[in-house]
């Protein structure tokens, strides 16, 4: 048995009436509340992992000077176009969730400050091939993304390159040998492990 249409109309309208009961408001206010604090919430979140991306933030532990310094002698850092690559750029994956991974991974590296891990400059080279080769698989495994996220492949100038480099660059050979960036780019912003 149907509801008469004055029954459907009186039920749905007490949502449209002020509440009777002043204690009622406070649930659309504390929805809106939520809300905003949800906002600032989410910008302060984005906010702080794009500082932790920056060169400054990056470099701000002493352990970074010497990969700063090989950096500032590299096309990434000064080039004929002006454009500066940031540590975040080459380090932190540029989607979302693989960033956010890459934040959280790297939130470990703060227990190796503390115990001076990388201290000193030959801890550091003594570490060197480690670090790198962990670098190169993470790029080799997700294709070079933090690469891709500046260079693509379609819009590079074969025609300005040798032949050589042309040729691996091209879609054809790159599809052929599934090849990514860092398997030929090795050393391009820091200074090789010895004997690499």
């Amino acid at each position: 048995m149907s509801e008469p249409a004055g029954e459907e109309t009186r039920s749905a309208s007490w949502l449209w009436r002020r509440p009777q009961r002043w204690y009622l408001l406070g649930i659309p206010l504390g929805g809106a509340l939520a809300f905003l604090v949800g906002i600032a919430f989410t910008g302060g979140f984005l906010g702080t992992l794009k500082q932790a991306e920056t060169t400054s933030f990056c470099t701000s532990c002493h352990e970074m000077q010497a990969p700063f310094q090989e950096l500032t002698q590299s096309v990434h850092y000064s080039n004929e176009l002006g454009i500066r690559a940031t540590c975040g750029d080459c380090h932190v994956p540029p989607t979302f969730w693989a960033g956010l991974w890459r934040h959280v991974e790297a939130s470990t590296e703060v227990f190796g400050h503390l115990t001076g891990k990388l201290s000193t400059p030959e801890k550091y080279e003594k570490l060197r091939p480690e670090l790198a080769q962990k670098i190169w698989t993470e790029l080799k495994a997700n294709d070079s993304a933090e690469c891709r996220s500046c260079h693509t492949q379609t819009a590079m100038a074969l025609a300005k390159q040798t032949p050589i480099a042309a040729k691996r660059h091209s879609s054809e050979y790159l599809a052929k040998t599934h090849q990514t960036c860092i398997e030929c780019h090795q050393g391009v912003a820091h200074k090789l492990p010895q004997g690499s």
